[in-house]
C-alpha cells in the first residue's frame, strides 16, 4: 500500500480527470522507492507516516510526472524539487 494515495497526489497536481491515473500511480511508486533507497529506512515507514515524508513523496512524484524527459529545451531544469533533500534529511539512516 502506498504512503501517498492517488487521490492525494492528483489533488497536489490539480488533476481532476482519470486519464493519467496509471501513470500517476507509477510515479508515486517510483518516488516511494527512490525515497526508501535514499533514506535507507524500512519501507513503508512507521505508522503514522511523518507529514514531511508524505510531502517529499508528493514533491518527487509530481516532479517525475511533470518532467518526463531527461532533457528540457528552453527551461531552467533542476535535478530534484527544491527542498526535497531537506525534508528527507532527518529520516536518512547514515552509515560510515
Amino acid at each position: 500500500m502506498s504512503v501517498v494515495e492517488l487521490a492525494d497526489l492528483k489533488g497536489h497536481l490539480n488533476i481532476i480527470d482519470d486519464m493519467d491515473d496509471d501513470l500517476i500511480a507509477g510515479k508515486i511508486a517510483a518516488a516511494e522507492g527512490w525515497i526508501a533507497a535514499f533514506t535507507g529506512a524500512d519501507w513503508p515507514p512507521a505508522n503514522p507516516v511523518p507529514d514531511a515524508l508524505k510531502e517529499a513523496i508528493r514533491q518527487l512524484a509530481a516532479h517525475l510526472y511533470e518532467n518526463r524527459e531527461a532533457s528540457l529545451v528552453g527551461v531552467t531544469a533542476q535535478q530534484l524539487p527544491f527542498g526535497l533533500l531537506d525534508l528527507l534529511a532527518p529520516y536518512r539512516a547514515w552509515a560510515f
